[in-house]
């Protein structure tokens, strides 16, 4: 007399069928975009704190793109407005306003709850 174990599974379910794959690949595009879209509302606010005389055409010039990208449309001045362009100290006494380091910062200090919020709705799918 012998004994046989069967010990086999059958698969099924999200994490085998590609849903899983699929919510996981719409989370990171929609965090991207959302990131994306946080940092641009900080570098206005970061522009609106800091500017002494704001004209608009800067502000209106910082867009997102390819979804992930914040970008200044290479407005020609936007380095010396950043503080890291050739005619910025010791050229001339202005410093910059270092808009962008600081948004990145802001940006880095809440990504992780971002994150974490916006997981909680893709979750359920995987």
């Amino acid at each position: 007399m012998s004994m046989l174990l069967d010990v086999s599974t059958h698969r099924s379910g999200p994490i085998f069928d590609g849903r899983a794959r699929a919510a996981a690949n719409a989370y990171v595009d929609r965090l991207e975009r959302d990131l994306a879209n946080e940092g641009l509302n900080i570098l206005k606010d970061e522009m609106h704190a800091a500017f002494r005389n704001p004209t608009g055409y800067y502000e209106s010039r910082c867009v997102v793109v390819d979804g992930h990208k914040i970008w200044d449309s290479r407005v020609v001045y936007g380095p010396w407005l950043a503080g890291i362009g050739s005619r910025n100290f010791p050229v001339t006494k202005f410093r910059g306003y270092h808009h962008w380091t600081n948004t990145r910062r802001r940006l880095n200090e809440r990504k992780q709850g971002i994150g974490e919020r916006l997981l909680r709705r893709y979750t359920g799918r995987m």
